[in-house]
């Protein structure tokens, strides 16, 4: 397949299931659409992508590679990527956070295709990091990738894991950091500054490559395997919070908000314009 070719076929998809996503959250009445939005073309590149070595009829595949979404309040983008890969029948969408559905404003294992419950902040490497390890005593060539927001690098559990990751050379870990630069009230900047990220990351030992987290192109380019190395790899994907949506990106409010009826015509109109004409 044609590089361009395969790029559109992402972009398509990205703009599909960010329709889903917002159909999801209106429904329920419920979500944090800003962070699964920013987040989004991070996962179709990984699912879609051909990185990610994964098998819908069989979630649990000893040889998959293994995903977490430590930034577990954007579980409603991983969901949808999810039913739409067959893991779970899509139908489940409709219920999302409603009583008695698989599907809570969280990843959880009971859901087919999530490894790791997570949403409670900062717990996500080190878990990607205790599988990285397992999969170097087991001398099994899986990959872990583990994607955490840039507010979430305020827990001191994602620098301990930095340490642990490096010290015991997983090279077969990658650390995805979805850099929107907002967290839940305010920019990151002016709370709890992260920058230089890439350096801070560098010097606990690990290989950084920063990429813009919405161009496909430079995703798969970093996703890719890379020459033999000990050292784990980071990659901050430089994002836009909201990505998609005109009136929600780089809108704090959209950190966990639900657009009313106006907006809802709004945002359902400017991501079918993203779309293929079917």
């Amino acid at each position: 397949m044609a590089e361009t070719s395969r790029i559109n076929i992402l972009a398509n998809k990205s703009a599909e299931l960010r329709l889903s996503v917002l159909e999801m959250v209106a429904a329920a009445k419920k979500g944090h659409i800003g962070g699964a939005y920013s987040c989004l073309d991070i996962l179709v590149t990984l699912y879609y992508g051909g990185i990610l070595r994964y098998d819908p009829a069989d979630p649990f595949w000893p040889l998959r590679d293994r995903f977490i979404l430590s930034k577990g309040h954007s579980g409603s983008a991983l969901f949808a990527v999810l039913a739409d890969l067959g893991f779970f029948d899509s139908s489940e969408l409709a219920r999302y956070c409603c009583n008695g559905s698989i599907l809570g404003g969280h990843p959880d294992r009971k859901v087919p295709g999530i490894e790791a419950d997570t949403g409670s902040l900062g717990h996500g490497l080190g878990i990607g990091a205790g599988m990285a390890l397992a999969a170097k005593m087991d001398g099994a060539d899986y990959r872990v990738f583990v994607l955490v927001g840039d507010g979430e690098c305020n827990e001191g559990s994602v620098w301990e894991a930095l340490v642990f990751a490096a010290s015991h050379q997983l090279s077969n870990l990658t650390l995805i950091v979805d850099r929107n630069r907002q967290c839940v009230l305010d920019f990151t900047e002016d709370c709890a500054p992260l920058d230089p990220l890439g350096e801070r990351l560098a010097s606990f030992g690990w290989e950084v490559e920063e990429v813009d987290g919405h161009s496909f192109q430079e995703l798969l380019t970093a996703f890719e395997p890379k020459p033999s190395s000990a050292r784990p790899r980071a990659i901050v994907a430089n994002t836009i919070k909201g990505k998609g949506v005109s009136f929600m990106e780089k809108v704090l409010k959209w950190h966990h908000s639900v657009p009313n009826a106006e907006e809802l015509v709004i945002a359902r109109a400017e991501l079918a314009a993203k779309m293929p004409a079917q």
